[in-house]
């Protein structure tokens, strides 16, 4: 099954058995290509003697561990069809994931990431906030997991601003600017959990004790990249909205979690809290002990699948976070699919996430 047929499929909307069926399929044809196009991977796949005759639904299927992209050079194109190269973050001294794209993988991964992201924002551009700096998206031929996310979201800006200039400092004047030139407009924010907390929030505050004050009640927020710092700090999800809320009147804040590992295939958060796996990718949680399939409500280690990744073989791997699945197909918010949460970092993996990274060095 091609993903251009995949991707016109509303991103909720399959139930638990026909998600199965669709995902089960591509994932299959995806193990096949990575198998005769990446030798590397041919070779992973022979040494435990996989054979796909033994498949019978996609968690059957082997999965990577994604600290492997540390380690290893792993490409299913040519160096020359390469567009692309990403990678993850990491503090000094730590090795990095490379992930390399070719235009396809590229283009089918801003796809994805239009279709889910509209289900949330609607569909249409809008003038947008990024709570970060220019100079994080200078380099367009290596991107920082945080690079990759200012460019991937800026897909759903009209007219964008950088909230903070190259010192991180809130650009107060240009704020007040952007909010008057689009006043009863709705304003996207977007930008990693701690850096809006460190540097967007804390600076509203300390304006608004001076009397400066800035209304974004019709503002859509979307962050990531992890909440390691700000738990330390005894600031929990409830406590990050209701602050928000308070200094400049934001209701609507999404979080969000996903890897650059597999781009695209971001888990949003609903109303209620709760990540959705979409069509395009799937989580299974895993018991440590033997790598079984955990049941709904049982905590494990996180795995993901993905639809996109044609360029690398990405497209079922083993991560570093553990995470429990909530439920499938019958959260509140009425979409399909399974619904999860993820309690955070295994013990002993390194700190990786975008936000978390940043903490660090903030802090050193």
């Amino acid at each position: 099954m091609s993903f251009d047929e995949i991707v016109r499929i509303a991103p909720y909307s399959l139930n638990k058995r026909e998600k199965e069926e669709l995902l089960t399929k591509r994932l299959l044809e995806l193990t096949e290509h990575h198998r005769r196009q990446c030798p590397a991977y041919a070779r992973m796949l022979e040494s435990i003697g996989f054979d796909e005759k033994h498949v019978k639904r996609y968690t059957d299927l082997p999965f990577l561990p994604v600290r492997l992209f540390k380690e290893l050079d792993l490409r299913s194109v040519a160096e020359e069809a390469v567009v692309k190269t990403m990678t993850s973050s990491g503090t000094s001294g730590q090795a990095v994931s490379r992930i390399y794209l070719d235009r396809t993988t590229a283009s089918n991964q801003q796809k994805t990431m239009v279709k889910i992201v509209s289900e949330f924002t609607g569909s249409g551009r809008m003038p947008m906030i990024l709570i970060d700096c220019p100079g994080v998206v200078k380099n367009r031929a290596m991107f920082s997991a945080r690079g990759a996310g200012m460019l991937g979201f800026s897909i759903f800006a009209s007219k964008k601003m950088y909230a903070l200039d190259d010192t991180m400092r809130l650009d107060v004047e240009g704020l007040k600017e952007f909010l008057a030139n689009y006043r009863g407009q709705r304003i996207l924010l977007f930008g990693f959990t701690f850096m809006i907390w460190q540097h967007f929030y804390q600076e509203l505050m300390r304006l608004k004790e001076e009397g400066i004050t800035f209304d974004l009640s019709d503002g859509i927020m979307i962050h990531g990249g992890g909440w390691k710092k700000l738990i330390s700090e005894a600031v929990s999800r409830e406590v990050f909205h209701q602050r928000l809320k308070e200094v400049c009147g934001l209701t609507k804040i999404h979080d969000y979690y996903g890897m650059v590992e597999q781009t695209g295939c971001i888990y949003m958060e609903c109303a209620y809290g709760h990540l959705h796996a979409s069509i395009f990718s799937d989580v299974v949680t895993r018991r440590p002990i033997d790598f079984s399939e955990c049941t709904i409500g049982e905590s494990g280690i996180i795995q993901v699948v993905s639809a996109i990744p044609e360029s690398y073989p990405g497209h079922s791997l083993l991560t570093e976070d553990e995470g429990v699945i909530l439920g499938e197909d019958d959260c509140p918010c009425g979409r399909k699919g399974k619904y999860f949460k993820i309690h955070g970092r295994l013990k002993d993996a390194e700190i990786r996430g975008c936000s978390d990274t940043y903490a660090e060095k903030y802090q050193s």
